[in-house]
């Protein structure tokens, strides 16, 4: 008797059209930084893997990525089709936001400014946790977001990376379900003594 190999369904993130939507999606999150962008709950319930999409979506073989904290795993990196990197050379880097930076991203040019790398953390939560203060270009006055999970060590070195504008790094923070944008024109503070449920 023969037997029929069990084929595993295609994960739906690989599909153009999901690509797509998302990229739609992570646009308007760096339009409007410290929004809360839902990435299509409905293959979010299926796949949960959220890493997985963004970086579907915002990455193809003429990138670079690096994964430091080993987020990544390797049936992921093999459809990713993207070429690894050192966090100081970069294009994305994928890191933990409970974790402080021990390195320093590309920050790109005066002539390239956009070479800067992207900053994808994880962090435990967004809308409950420390309040951070947000102000900046697609912001009406401020914007008040909190998360959990990230330690102000990211914060102070944004800061520093970011301080020559317009060289500098964006960030992408996400959770199991919803991510922010930080693009590198946003001002952030923290709220002092306050925690805030959102």
């Amino acid at each position: 008797m023969k037997i029929e190999p069990i084929c595993k369904p295609q994960s739906a993130v690989w599909e153009p059209a999901v690509q797509q939507k998302a990229f739609r999606q992570l646009m308007n999150a760096f339009a409007f930084p410290g929004s809360l962008e839902t990435l299509l709950p409905e293959v979010q319930e299926r796949e949960n893997n959220l890493l997985r999409l963004i970086l579907a979506t915002l990455t193809d073989g003429a990138v670079t990525v690096a994964d430091p904290h080993h987020m990544i795993d390797d049936h992921d990196w093999s459809k990713l089709e993207t070429n690894r990197e050192t966090p100081e050379k970069a294009r994305f880097i994928v890191a933990r936001g409970d974790t402080a930076p021990i390195f320093s991203p590309a920050l790109g040019s005066l002539e390239c400014p956009e070479m800067g790398a992207t900053v994808i953390l994880n962090v435990t939560y967004i809308g409950r946790g420390e309040a951070l203060v947000m102000r900046g270009p697609g912001i009406q006055s401020e914007k008040v977001i909190a998360c959990s999970g990230l330690t102000p060590a990211w914060l102070n070195k944004r800061s520093e990376w970011n301080g020559a504008f317009p060289l500098g790094v964006d960030m992408i923070l996400f959770d199991t379900a919803r991510v922010i944008a930080i693009p590198r024109t946003t001002r952030i503070k923290i709220k002092e003594g306050q925690s805030w449920d959102m």
